[in-house]
């Protein structure tokens, strides 16, 4: 009984820390217009915007946001630069990217709770 009651333990153990693990690996996304994108990623978005103001010599003269040519830009966020529209969408992502977000206010986010 000793072995058995060693085993269960060792196993109970592994199982809180595998649930742990995948609780830690959950995200939160936003869907819009097209895109799913990780709160995290947006926020990662909102930090390197602003370097980008404070830096002048980091501002391009294309019509794509300047952060699309930031190499520190997330990588779920990088198929919005091929988008027309990419301004707007980091806008309205920047926007829903609030604490309504990771409360589950708002029904762009999803993963949240």
């Amino acid at each position: 009984m000793g072995v058995r009651a060693m085993l269960g333990s060792q196993l109970w153990a592994a199982m809180v820390l595998l649930l742990l693990l995948l609780q830690g690996a959950q995200s939160v996304y936003i869907k819009y217009n097209g895109f799913q994108v990780q709160l995290e990623s947006v926020k990662k978005l909102s930090e390197l915007e602003k370097e980008q103001m404070s830096n002048p010599q980091l501002k391009t003269s294309s019509l794509l946001p300047g952060v699309c040519h930031d190499p520190a830009l997330p990588v779920d966020l990088q198929p919005v630069c091929a988008s027309q529209e990419a301004a707007s969408i980091f806008k309205a992502l920047r926007t829903i990217a609030t604490d309504e977000c990771e409360l589950c206010i708002n029904v762009a986010c999803t993963g949240c709770g």
